[in-house]
C-alpha cells in the first residue's frame, strides 16, 4: 500500500511500497475501535486577526488567513487521554502544513529517527518551492486507539481521511497529476520528552 500522506505535500514521486522498512509500512491489519475528538483549528497570536476571511487554496492561488491549530491543554499530559488529543493535534497541524508550507509549529512534534515524517518534510518544501501550491488535501482523523503501555514509547493505530490534492505550479499550470482522496489507517509511535510528545516512528498499516 502506497503511503497517501507521503504524497500530501507535493515532493514526492512515490509514496513507500511494500516491503519498504518498518517505520513506512506495517503488516499489521487495521482495527482502530476507540474515537477520539480531534481539536479544531482555532486562533492564535500568530493566525490572522478575526477580522480577516479565511480563503481557500484554489487554482487562482494560495491558501489566505488559515486559521493556526492550537494545542489543547490536554495533549501536553503523559497519559493515554493525552497521546489521543496529541495525536488530534498533529494531525491538525499535519494538515496547516498542507495548507500553508508552514512547518515551523510542526517540526519540534518528530524526531530525526521518523523516517516518513522526514519524508513529508521534503514533500512539504519541495511542493512550496519557487511558488508552488497545493489545493485540498484536508486531514481528518476521526478514530484514534492508543494501545497504553508501561513503556517509553506508546503505540496508537489512527484512521486517517485525506481529501484529493491538486498541484500547481508558481505560474498557475497544473504541477503533476492529482493525488485522489485517501481513507488509510497508521501505526503512529509517540514518546514523552521533557514534559511533551513527539512522534518517533509512523507506518501505514496494510
Amino acid at each position: 500500500m502506497g503511503v497517501a500522506v507521503a504524497l500530501l505535500l507535493g515532493g514526492c514521486q512515490g509514496g513507500p511500497t511494500p516491503g519498504g522498512s518498518p517505520s513506512e509500512t506495517l503488516s499489521t491489519t487495521a482495527s482502530p475501535a476507540t474515537s477520539a475528538s480531534v481539536p479544531a483549528a482555532s486562533a492564535t497570536p500568530n493566525s490572522p486577526p478575526a477580522s480577516a476571511v479565511y480563503k481557500p487554496a484554489d487554482a487562482k492561488g494560495k491558501a489566505e488567513n488559515v486559521p493556526v491549530p492550537v494545542m489543547p491543554e490536554l495533549a501536553k499530559e503523559n497519559s493515554k487521554a493525552g497521546l489521543e488529543a496529541f495525536i488530534g493535534y498533529w494531525y491538525a497541524q499535519l494538515s496547516y502544513v498542507d495548507e500553508t508550507g508552514d512547518m515551523s509549529s510542526w517540526l519540534p512534534l518528530i524526531s530525526e529517527d521518523c523516517r516518513l515524517c522526514l519524508r513529508l518534510r521534503e514533500s512539504a518544501e519541495d511542493g512550496y518551492t519557487d511558488g508552488r501550491w497545493l489545493t485540498g488535501g484536508k486531514i481528518s482523523v476521526p478514530v484514534v486507539e492508543v494501545l497504553w503501555r508501561d513503556n517509553s514509547i506508546q503505540s496508537a493505530k489512527v484512521q486517517v481521511i485525506q481529501q484529493q490534492i491538486d498541484y500547481y505550479n508558481a505560474d498557475g499550470s497544473i504541477g503533476r497529476s492529482s493525488s485522489e482522496a485517501s481513507n488509510d489507517a497508521f501505526a503512529l509511535f509517540a514518546k514523552y520528552v521533557d514534559g511533551s510528545w513527539i512522534v518517533v516512528d509512523l507506518g501505514v498499516i496494510a
